[in-house]
């Protein structure tokens, strides 16, 4: 069977068609070949969402967004999504709006939970969630770092009037009298040390002999450090304890009565002999004072002295 040329053109047409439509499809990114699920998540904000943006579930792109329109009259929006993978997850699972780089758009993330009496079927409505973006992050984090600055900038605000109040027109002059009595000060200062620089030129002959005898004073206090150092200290303490032990043993016999030395502290008997051959020394030395013709005595004609009698007074 013969087909008619009208018939041919109407096939072709058809298949031209059809290629068509498979290609607009392919190229949308969508493949009418492949077996797909559809599903919906309502947001109030889409975030930049746009028509097809990618659809992940850890990352890996399982489909697209179909379609975004307004789910009532109060402005709430109802994307419309796709999943081609044979991926099983739970209507639990949560839907994600996230950033996929800093000049990337927005992308659409699945973040799977798995019960099998709850597997999500194709046309269920899904959770959704908007991830915080880079700026909101930065901005949340900056939010008490500027209310710190406020308050610094109050604070410091607060000290610039105190110190407007302060310093006021005569604490300026007196800090200005005060700068340019310490600019004085300075330059006493350089005609000091000015001064010293002449000083030490003109006597730095006299400096250089007195280091050099400092020197040799050096020198001869190590000398003498090095023959101290020489002395044989151990036997000089040695006879030294030798002597401490003689003298205490001197005293020791002294203390106990023996030799002439304890005896006279010892003998109560000695002690009163010398006291009373003391006094009668005493006497006699008196007595001679007092009648030196009775020991010195010269006569040309024999006259008999006088005999001795004691004095009144035993003090004269």
């Amino acid at each position: 069977m013969r087909l008619s040329r009208e018939v041919k053109t109407g096939i072709l047409a058809i298949g031209a068609i059809l290629l068509f439509i498979f290609g607009y499809s392919f190229l949308k990114g969508t493949n009418l070949l492949e077996k797909h699920r559809t599903f919906y998540v309502k947001y109030q904000n889409v975030e930049g969402l746009a028509k097809s943006a990618p659809v992940t579930i850890n990352g890996l792109k399982v489909g697209k967004v179909q379609n975004i329109d307004f789910a009532n009259q109060a402005g709430g929006l109802i994307v419309e999504f796709t999943v081609e993978k044979d991926f099983d997850f739970s209507r639990n699972s949560l839907v994600r709006i996230y950033s996929s780089g800093l000049i990337g758009g927005k992308s659409l993330g699945i973040f799977p939970t798995y019960d099998v009496n709850t597997i999500a079927q194709s046309g269920d409505t899904l959770k959704g969630e908007i991830e915080k973006g880079m700026l909101d992050a930065v901005t949340e984090r900056l939010g008490p770092l500027e209310n710190k600055v406020n308050n610094t900038l109050a604070t410091v605000d607060t000290l610039l009037l105190a110190f407007t109040d302060i310093v006021d027109e005569p604490t300026r002059n007196n800090l200005r009298e005060a700068i340019q009595g310490l600019n004085r000060t300075l330059a006493s200062f350089n005609s000091v040390t000015q001064r010293m620089d002449g000083l030490l030129a003109e006597n730095s002959d006299k400096l250089s002999r007195t280091f050099t005898n400092l020197d040799t004073t050096a020198e001869n206090f190590a000398k003498l450090s090095d023959s101290l150092a020489q002395i044989e200290t151990g036997k000089m303490v040695a006879d030294m304890q030798a002597v401490t032990e003689q003298l205490n043993d001197i005293v020791t016999r002294i203390n106990s009565g023996e030799g002439s030395v304890g005896k006279l502290l010892k003998d109560d008997k000695l002690y009163e002999n010398l006291e009373g051959a003391s006094k009668q020394l005493e006497q006699l030395m008196q007595d001679l004072k007092l009648n030196p013709k009775r020991y010195v005595h010269f006569s040309l004609f024999g006259k008999r002295p006088k005999e001795y009698s004691p004095p009144e007074d035993p003090n004269q």
